[in-house]
Order: structure tokens, then sequence, then C-alpha cells
């Protein structure tokens, strides 16, 4: 087991990542649950090197230990990937609000477009609320809310919209063929389970999400005033925010809590939290 993590460590900065799931991991299972889990580890390293986007089957794995932790292995690399792009985008933001009133050309473009894409109504490139409110939506998801929302979502990643469209976290789409057809949607109902190309682009997807719909407000709120308090952002406390992820309300956030406090996710919120 230590060997494979020295040689996954050593091969790929996304292996690095992967490793660094599978040290945390093998201290909770016994040590033939954890050679299984280094081995399925080695495959998915294996695609990574190859440069390759193929998810795991994870029906392949047995229930239980030995799909979490494959399924953790897969994912934290892409999520601890996509908060790396966040952060150095958060700075670079920041450092522009810096001198907003003295941005070149090509600065102004790059802020606005920004701007854009987390959908900031009337941007205004002199209006310290504006730059404010795209810096509350350019920040981190906790890995920990990340995988437990994947597991939670996707079945473990068995659910028909994991398997036929990289779909870990039941985003929706509302336009004809976007993506695939629940079975029990209702008649005159128009809405589909977003089809993805990869898991990854599922990932960025759900991150995104996040960050800039009016729907998780509450969560980027909860997510500045830990900022501005210099405390941790973790699963457990943002997720209080997501009454409006599922009809479930309140349940479904006290089983997400529940689900990172039994698979011990915090540990994952922790790294993260060290690079802020």
């Amino acid at each position: 087991m230590n060997n494979l993590i020295k040689w996954l460590t050593a091969k790929n900065t996304d292996l690095a990542l992967l490793a660094k799931s599978l040290r945390l991991q093998a201290r909770k299972v016994p040590f033939y649950k954890a050679a299984c889990v280094a081995a399925s580890a080695l495959i998915i390293g294996m695609l990574i090197l190859a440069g390759r986007e193929s998810t795991p089957d994870f029906a392949e794995f047995e229930a239980g230990d030995e799909r979490k932790q494959v399924f953790f292995a897969y994912f934290l690399p892409l999520i601890e990937n996509h908060n790396k792009k966040l952060m150095a985008l958060r700075e670079e933001l920041q450092e522009l609000n810096k001198k907003r009133t003295q941005l070149s050309f090509f600065e102004r473009r790059r802020v606005v477009k920004l701007a854009n894409t987390y959908e900031v109504e009337g941007f205004s490139l002199g209006n310290p609320a504006h730059w404010s409110t795209l810096l509350r939506r350019v920040d981190i998801v906790p890995p920990s809310l990340a995988l437990a929302q994947a597991a939670n979502e996707s079945a473990w990643g068995t659910s028909r919209f994991a398997r036929e469209g990289n779909n870990f976290f039941g985003q929706w789409c509302y336009v004809q063929d976007c993506g695939i057809v629940p079975d029990s949607r209702e008649d005159g109902a128009a809405h589909e389970v977003t089809g993805f190309e990869s898991a990854k682009e599922s990932v960025e997807q759900y991150m995104h999400n996040l960050n800039y719909h009016p729907a998780y407000f509450q969560l980027r709120s909860i997510r500045e005033n830990l900022r501005n308090d210099q405390q941790p952002i973790t699963g457990l406390k943002i997720a209080a925010g997501l009454q409006s992820y599922s009809e479930r309300g309140e349940a479904y956030i006290e089983e997400l809590r529940s689900m990172i406090q039994l698979d011990d996710l915090q540990a994952y919120d922790a790294v993260i939290n060290s690079a802020l």
C-alpha cells in the first residue's frame, strides 16, 4: 500500500491527491480492504496517466467500504483540482479589486467576462458592492460537502443518471434533449437530468451552480461570514445553505451532515483550509 502511494505521488499531481485520499481512508478499514482499494486506485491512476476521462464502474465494487473508498479516491482529485482553480481565480480578482480604478483594458475585459460568467447583474467596475458580490461567488466548495452530495445524489455512482449521463449531483436542465428524461417525470413537466461528457464536467458544473445560482445565496453568505471571522470553511457549516437543493429540505441537510461525520470527510476540509 505504501509503495503504491509513493509511486502515485511521483507520477502526477492528480495522483498525489489520490494518494492523499488513500492515506486517510486506509486508516479506517482492515488491511485486505485497503489492498482492494489500492488495486482499484492503481487502475484509476493508470487512466489518469493515459489522459482518459473514463469513470470507474462503481457497481463493480462491493457495496460498503470498498465502493466508498474507490468513490472518494476517484472524486477527491477532481474536486480539489477545481478548488485550486477557484482559489487562484479568487486571488487574481482580489488583486484586481485593489487597483480597480487603474485597470488596463485587458484587465477590465477580464473582470467583466468573469462577472458575466457568475451572472452578477449590471456589474460595474467602479461599484465596490458588485466586486463583493463577484468575490462571494468565486470561492471554494468544501470537499466534504461535494463528496457527500455526489455519493447521496448518485447512489455511490450506481444511479442510472451517473452511469448514462455522468451526472453525479442531480443537476436538472430544461431544454428538450439536454439530458435524460426521468422515468418518474410527471405529465406536463419539462425537466431532464443533465447529461455530461465526463464526471469532471459534472463536478465543475455542480460547484459553479453553488457559486452563482440565487437558490444558494445563503450558502455563499455563510461561507463569506466564515471567511470574515477567519473560521474554517467546512461542509458541516455551509450545508445549512442547501435548503433549496432538495425537496426534502432540512432532512436532506441532516443526511449530508451524517454522511460527512460517518465517513470522517471533515479531514478533506482541513487540507483545503490549510491552503487558504
